[in-house]
């Protein structure tokens, strides 16, 4: 079976390229399932129902989040109502929303978790404690996690600590595409960092002079999206579902 990751996806630009693409891509890419991080798919930052909702209906099966998950305060019904919509599984006892889901795709059951690492970013629940647990509650072999992380160290030595265990870890939040791609202990696909999709002359989506000023004189700047053409950064895996064995992985970069 083939599983597509999305990068982060910035803005409602973003969300309309991605679904410009994505009836194409399932189609030419024999795809079977869609996951997406999108909490930075609404303009001005973090997810709102419009914006998930809007993945939803063209294409996008799962999405995940990281450290805005929870900056636009009308997302919260939707956290807790829809199952499909993720939040870290490290945010403490009590917030609002799931952590992982266990979607079913007939021939088999697949399970996406999502996590947020805590080096450089808050200080919620241990992720490699948080994760223990989280595997004890799926029964499928076929389980993808989202480490929203900012250190490379932490994504990489999440990975070790998850080979042989899952089917895939896939890094997000840098924003920035990282050629590590690679298959660990014959079983486990594991990147870095999946990237972005959204405007790709810009920093991490902003425009480019509003960053360089932020930057330059340390000064308060609005950030503002960049009106330059998208594109969509992703990792496309092959599993086998019978073991959940990553049996291929592959970068997608489409402009």
């Amino acid at each position: 079976m083939k599983l597509l990751f999305l990068g982060d996806i910035v803005g409602q630009r973003a969300c309309e390229f991605v679904a410009l693409k994505l009836r194409t891509l399932k189609a030419s890419r024999g795809l079977d399932i869609v996951v997406a991080n999108g909490e930075n798919s609404a303009n001005g930052n973090g997810i709102t129902p419009s914006s998930a909702k809007y993945l939803f209906n063209h294409g996008v099966d799962i999405i995940t989040t990281g450290n805005h998950c929870y900056r636009r305060k009308e997302i919260y019904e939707m956290m807790d109502s829809e199952e499909r919509l993720l939040r870290p599984a490290n945010f403490p006892e009590g917030n609002f929303g799931h952590g992982f889901c266990i979607y079913d795709m007939g021939s088999c059951q697949i399970a996406v978790v999502n996590l947020m690492g805590t080096a450089y970013l808050e200080a919620i629940d241990n992720p490699f404690a948080v994760i223990d647990k989280v595997l004890c509650k799926i029964n499928t072999p076929n389980i993808f996690v989202d480490f929203h992380a900012e250190a490379t160290s932490e994504k990489k030595a999440m990975g070790y600590f998850l080979q042989g265990r899952v089917t895939a870890v896939f890094g997000t939040h840098t924003h920035v595409q990282t050629a590590d791609e690679t298959i660990l202990f014959g079983h486990t696909g594991y990147i870095t960092d999946v990237g972005m999709c959204g405007p790709e002359h810009s920093v991490l989506g902003v425009k480019t002079e509003l960053a360089i000023e932020k930057q330059r004189f340390h000064s308060p700047v609005k950030f503002l999206e960049s009106d330059s053409p998208c594109f969509i950064n992703g990792v496309l895996v092959e599993f086998d579902q019978k073991n959940g064995k990553c049996v291929a992985i592959e970068r997608v970069i489409i402009r």
